[in-house]
């Protein structure tokens, strides 16, 4: 994991156990996600890129917080422009 489930819920700023199994999903979510937008299926690849760990964050909070109406478009436009300077010519 890029992003410890302690580091993910002091930057969302939630202080109880009840999110805990619905925030490492979302983080384990957000770390495939990202590799898919750099086009690579190797995590330690995705732990090199500068960029990786804000954009793990990121995806986590967005989606932890838009559970109801995440606009997922949007989101993966922000991941593109954090991530495409690291993508990959292909899988």
């Amino acid at each position: 994991m890029i992003v410890t489930l302690e580091e993910m819920k002091q930057y969302l700023r939630v202080d109880y156990e009840d999110d805990d199994a619905l925030i490492e999903g979302l983080i384990h979510s957000s770390e495939t996600i990202c590799m898919d937008i750099i086009r690579t299926d190797d995590m330690t690849v995705l732990s090199k890129v500068e960029n990786a760990k804000t954009a793990v964050m990121y995806t986590t909070a967005y989606l932890y917080e838009h559970r109801e109406e995440a606009d997922h478009h949007e989101l993966m436009m922000t991941l593109r422009a954090l991530l495409f300077g690291s993508r990959l010519g292909g899988f």
